[in-house]
């Protein structure tokens, strides 16, 4: 099943919700990461979330979604736009951490004290910024707490994955329901939410070959709503040689003759999508030139 996200609206009770199955771009973002068990499950499930907050955009804005712990994952984080492109890291994606009752421990890999820091770029002046404290390490509390105290619009999340008995990703994907503003009934998204945890997980049912859409037809069971847009949902990353030259031209021309004397050539890693970018001899040597030229 490819990558997408299906948007719904309920007008009558006044929601709205999304669901999404990303199976695909995590896969990705593991391999590329080279990720562990439990940072590939950590990063997955925030590129998750970071994929629903995106649908939540309009057109050119983006979302940020960033765990910081004191565990040894230390930081995950995740982008998201409202074209439904995804890109995310671990900061330390080799964490290898033993199961606990046969479940990836990912309160003791991100920590049991933290931040979760949501950014927006709403193509305004500033960034808007909020931040939470960690609930546990559990991403969907977390999320929901986002949503209880930043954005104080009645909200029920859920992202996660299933995994085979080696550790292999099967499914990935996850839900948002949310009122909509100035038009939702009191009580509704948390009938919604009671109905979403006497089924099986999102994750669980997309595992078991159940489309978005039919994920969402069993939790508005009964109640008429309309599908407004299926949008694909796919790891990318706006990195290239150009971007990565000019990050390279900022450690300034004394930090470039060290290199060439000593390396005679530069590997640069992208931080997201973990893309390498080679510099040999000769464009560092045009590079330093021209900072060189310019001081």
């Amino acid at each position: 099943m490819a990558d997408y996200l299906v948007r719904i609206i309920a007008k009558e009770a006044g929601v709205r919700a999304f669901a999404c199955v990303t199976t695909g771009l995590v896969q990705e973002a593991t391999q590329r990461h080279q990720a562990s068990l439990v940072a590939g499950v950590a990063l997955g499930r925030t590129l998750t979330g970071a994929a629903l907050l995106g649908a939540l955009l309009k057109v050119q804005q983006r979302v940020a979604l960033k765990y910081e712990g004191n565990g040894p994952l230390q930081k995950v984080l995740a982008e998201a736009d409202s074209y439904g492109r995804v890109r995310g890291y671990v900061n330390v994606p080799t964490v290898d951490l033993p199961l606990v009752n046969e479940q990836v421990d990912l309160e003791s890999a991100i920590g049991r004290a933290g931040l979760l820091t949501v950014v927006k770029d709403l193509r305004l002046k500033e960034m808007v910024e909020s931040v939470t404290p960690l609930v546990a390490s559990d991403f969907n509390q977390d999320l929901q707490l986002y949503f209880d105290q930043s954005e104080q619009i009645a909200t029920a999340v859920q992202v996660g994955e299933v995994l085979d008995e080696t550790g292999q990703l099967v499914a990935a994907g996850g839900l948002l329901i949310q009122e909509l503003p100035a038009q939702g009934q009191a009580g509704v998204v948390a009938a919604l939410q009671e109905r979403l945890q006497e089924l099986p997980p999102v994750a669980d049912l997309l595992a078991e070959g159940q489309s978005p859409e039919a994920v969402l037809a069993l939790v508005f069971a009964g109640m008429p709503y309309e599908v407004l847009e299926q949008r694909p949902l796919r790891f990318a990353c706006d990195c290239s040689w150009d971007r990565t030259r000019q990050a390279l031209a900022t450690l300034g021309a004394a930090e470039i003759a060290h290199l060439l004397e000593t390396e005679g050539e530069a590997v640069v890693h992208c931080h997201y999508c973990h893309e390498a970018y080679y510099f040999n001899q000769f464009e560092l040597e045009v590079l330093l030139t021209e900072l060189s030229a310019n001081t």
